[in-house]
């Protein structure tokens, strides 16, 4: 099942290489709504929809999958490049950890520096909606009622914790005072 940004997955390549690692290649065509001020440039399918390519090598052998992704669409305006790994935690082997890394890069002259920082930003957008997608997806496999993001697991123990600092501040507030008296 695709996310609704997703349109189409298209395997180019498959194969099982001789270390029995998988390797494969997709396209993929993703709705890309473009900035306002872009859609004036762009011939109007391509201002709509994006075409990725992403390889991925999944190693049984050493428990990691790698992905890279990359952008065809509007490359020439724009190039965004990402690589994840994933692996086991080492302390917790019903984790897994992701290293996420990302290139984006533009060389429009007078431009390029407005053109990466969008790119930028939409990145992180859209990172933030794939851990949700990932959560939600995880937790549905495991037959769980979908749990609470990681965002909102951060926050709630940040806003307990700072509760708890608030407190410890009243109580080394009313000993200073008690010392005062005394």
């Amino acid at each position: 099942m695709s996310p609704n940004h997703v349109l189409t997955e298209d395997i180019v390549f498959r194969e099982v290489t001789p270390d029995n690692c998988l390797l494969s290649r997709r396209l993929l065509t993703k709705t890309n709504r473009s900035p306002r001020w872009a859609e004036k440039f762009l011939p109007k399918q391509m201002a709509r929809h994006a075409y990725i390519i992403e390889d991925s090598i999944v190693d049984p052998k050493n428990r990691t999958m790698t992905t890279l992704t990359w952008n065809i669409t509007h490359a020439r305006l724009m190039s965004v490049e990402e690589r994840c790994v994933y692996v086991v935690n080492p302390d917790n082997n019903n984790w897994t950890e992701i290293k996420r890394e990302a290139w984006i890069s533009s060389s429009l002259y007078g431009l390029s520096r407005a053109i990466q920082e969008f790119g930028l930003a939409r990145f992180k957008t859209s990172v933030t909606k794939t851990m949700k997608g990932f959560e939600y997806v995880l937790s549905r496999m495991q037959g769980e009622t979908p749990s609470k993001t990681l965002a909102e697991t951060a926050t709630e123990k940040a806003r307990k914790t700072a509760l708890a600092a608030k407190e410890k501040a009243k109580d080394l507030t009313s000993q200073a005072q008690k010392k005062q008296y005394v």
